[in-house]
This record gives structure tokens, C-alpha cells and sequence, in this order.
């Protein structure tokens, strides 16, 4: 072996075998980096929403410039639920009840103060909300009220406040941090409410309470509120069925779900990954040309020391070795070396996917090293036929 070795490697181009090392490592970095990060970025548009289950829409009256003048209003009337509730789409209604009076909020972390403002509360039947029971029950009277946020409220804490504050970081499972205080002003005085907050939503830009709560606290605080609503949570068999925007849309209903355009952007999202790959694999392929013309150049150089081992009784296996074993380094060099580099800019992301939402799953690499293998098997067994087929021949 090492004496074949001597003889035949006087002519390798070393130029020829880099550029070939750096193509296919650039081509199979590309593939895996695609094929990883959409594994890593999908969950957090096809997740579903800890609290709201997927076929829950919830929907508005649409107001457009003239509304005023034509007398439309934004609430829904005993006519226009009825008409909802015999569709032959809906599983069921619920009405989102606002509070009547004025609300007030702050939230702290670990003592410092995060948030200051007036908010808007709401409430929606509690078989809609899908939370233990125990833990969305409020009694009479009580100065603890459990509330649901928008997601968007922690985003914003995780990536600007937390990130310059030195706070640490909230997920669902740290949701005892927060100190969220209610402060109400109504017809009935004035009165501080503490917020236990159970966790967060995406499908919501209110804070939601409790039903049981939010009837209380009207009769309390607003008894002249209007009861029409402004927004329904529909339950729907199929919330893609043609029928359900056809519905909506003939009646002047915006459908506040993210389930449409989530779909969008995943399609967009593959469409996008694709080319991406495509690009990696064309780059590989180029490469594995590259090494393929440097291996006959090379072959051809030194076909008469190949044709002299021939005769003198080398087998073409082992004339070919050489060749064969230095294209699975390469190959196996390129693999190591695009997972490593997969692996730091996997960290450098994930770090801020994991900012903005905490309660993602890291996941692994596992799929993409996998992936890698199976690239240099392909690889390297191709290498190994067209090279003893090209020994053959001499």
C-alpha cells in the first residue's frame, strides 16, 4: 500500500484537491444550515397556543371609513349571534365581555418596575380557555384574580427590558417572577386587585380574566355597561373550511387567527429553505466535479505506473485504493468540519430564538448530523465506483 502510494501520488494537483475541499464544505454547510434551521424556526409558527385551542376564532365587526355615517356599529346584536350560531361550520360561541370601567397595571421583576399603564381586560366563557379549572377560578370578592397575558407583553420584557435591565428571562414555567397589580377605577370606588399570572397567549392583545370575575366586577364597578360584544370566539370544525371565509367575509367579519397566515409564512419558509438547499446541493455538485476531473487527471497522468501494477499482478481494488481513500478523507474532513461549523451558528441563533420565545424547544442536531452521513455515504460511494471503474478501463 504505502509503495502504490509513493508511485502514484507524484502528480497530485494539491491546488485541485483545496478548491474541491472548500466547494463541498461551503455546498454541504449550506444544505445542513438550511435543513436545520427551518427544523429549529418552524415550531414557533405551527405551534399551537397554550391556552386557546387551534379551530377557536375569534372575530370583529370590520369598520370602515363610512360606518359611522351608515349606522354600523362594531357590536354584535342577538340577531347576528344567532345567525352565527346556525352555521352548519359552528361548533360553538362564546362572547368576549369587556370590563366598563377604567383598569390600571404594573408589573414588576424581582422588585423593578416594568410596566405602568392602562390596559384593557376582557373575558370569554371559561370552556374556551384551556386551563385547569382549579387554577382560573376566582371567588367573590377576592383581591387575587388570575389572568392569561399576550404573549407579546413578554416578548417585548425578554428582548428589550430583561436583555439591558440584567433581569433574567421569563418562560411559561417562571411565571411566579412576575408582580402584576390591577388598579380599578369605576362607579363603584376605586380598589387594588393582585394578578396571578398562569401564563401567555399569542392569539390575544388583551389580558384576559375570568368570566366569573369579570361579571362580578362589572356589576360592581360599571352596572350601566353596555352588555353588546364586540368580539366573538368561535369554535369551528375547520378553521381552512372555504365556508368559514366565505362567512366572514360576506358579512364584513375580521377573524383576529393566525392560523392563515402562519400557513403563509410556512409555505413561504419551506419555498425559501428550498432554495437555499438547492443552492448547497449545486455547490456540492460543482465540487464533487471538481474532484472528479482531478481524480482522472491524475489517473491519466499515471496510467502507465497503473498499467505496470496491473501487470504485474495488483488487483484494480487495490490500484484504486489510494484514490478511493483519499476522497473519503476529504469528504469525511468536510463532514466533521460543516457539523462544527453547524453547531456555533445553530448556539448563535437559537440563543436569540430562545430571547424572544422561552417556552420553544431547543431541540437537536441529531436530524441534520444525520443528514450529513447520508450526503458523504452518497458521496464517497459514488467516488469509489466511478474511480475503480475508471482503473478498469486501463
Amino acid at each position: 500500500m504505502n509503495l502504490i502510494w509513493k508511485l502514484l501520488r507524484q502528480h497530485i494537483s494539491i491546488p485541485q484537491f483545496v478548491g474541491f475541499f472548500f466547494a463541498n464544505l461551503f455546498g454541504v454547510m449550506i444544505v445542513l444550515f438550511g435543513f436545520q434551521f427551518y427544523r429549529d424556526i418552524l415550531p414557533i409558527f405551527t405551534g399551537e397556543d397554550s391556552f386557546m385551542k387551534s379551530n377557536y376564532l375569534i372575530i370583529s365587526k370590520a369598520i370602515g371609513t363610512g360606518s359611522t355615517l351608515s349606522g354600523r356599529t362594531n357590536t354584535f346584536t342577538a340577531s347576528d349571534i344567532d345567525e352565527l350560531q346556525s352555521q352548519p361550520f359552528v361548533k360553538g360561541i362564546g362572547r368576549f365581555v369587556s370590563a366598563g370601567y377604567r383598569v390600571e397595571a404594573s408589573m414588576g421583576v424581582e422588585g423593578v418596575n416594568v410596566l405602568n399603564s392602562e390596559l384593557f381586560i376582557e373575558s370569554v366563557p371559561d370552556r374556551f380557555v384551556d386551563v385547569p379549572l382549579d387554577k382560573w377560578r376566582y371567588e367573590e370578592g377576592s383581591d387575587v384574580v388570575p389572568i392569561i397575558l399576550p404573549r407579546s407583553y413578554i416578548t417585548m420584557y425578554n428582548f428589550g427590558f430583561a436583555q439591558s435591565h440584567s433581569l433574567p428571562k421569563i418562560s411559561e414555567g417562571l411565571v411566579g417572577m412576575i408582580d402584576f397589580s390591577i388598579f380599578v377605577h369605576g362607579a363603584g370606588g376605586d380598589r387594588r386587585f393582585k394578578g396571578k399570572v398562569i401564563g401567555f397567549s399569542s392569539r390575544l392583545n388583551s389580558i384576559l380574566v375570568p368570566e366569573q370575575f369579570m361579571k362580578w366586577s362589572n356589576r360592581q364597578f360599571a352596572p350601566d355597561a353596555p352588555e353588546a360584544p364586540s368580539r366573538m370566539i368561535v369554535e369551528v370544525d375547520n378553521p381552512t373550511d372555504t365556508r368559514v371565509t366565505e362567512f366572514m367575509e360576506s358579512h364584513g367579519y375580521d377573524t383576529a387567527d393566525n392560523n392563515m397566515d402562519a400557513e403563509k409564512t410556512t409555505y413561504f419558509l419551506k419555498l425559501l429553505v428550498t432554495i437555499v438547499m438547492a443552492v448547497g446541493i449545486l455547490i456540492s455538485v460543482l465540487s464533487f466535479y471538481i474532484l472528479m476531473l482531478s481524480i482522472y487527471l491524475l489517473v491519466e497522468k499515471n496510467s502507465t505506473k497503473l498499467q505496470n501494477l496491473l501487470l504485474i499482478g495488483y488487483s484494480p481494488y487495490r490500484v484504486s485504493l489510494p484514490y478511493q481513500l483519499l476522497t473519503i478523507g476529504l469528504n469525511l474532513v468536510v463532514l466533521l468540519l460543516a457539523c462544527v461549523a453547524l453547531a456555533l451558528a445553530r448556539s448563535y441563533y437559537m440563543d436569540m430564538l430562545l430571547m424572544l420565545y422561552p417556552d420553544m424547544e431547543s431541540g437537536s442536531m441529531l436530524y441534520a448530523v444525520f443528514l450529513g452521513m447520508m450526503i458523504f455515504l452518497v458521496i464517497s460511494l459514488f467516488n469509489i465506483l466511478v474511480i475503480t471503474r475508471k482503473v478498469k478501463r486501463i
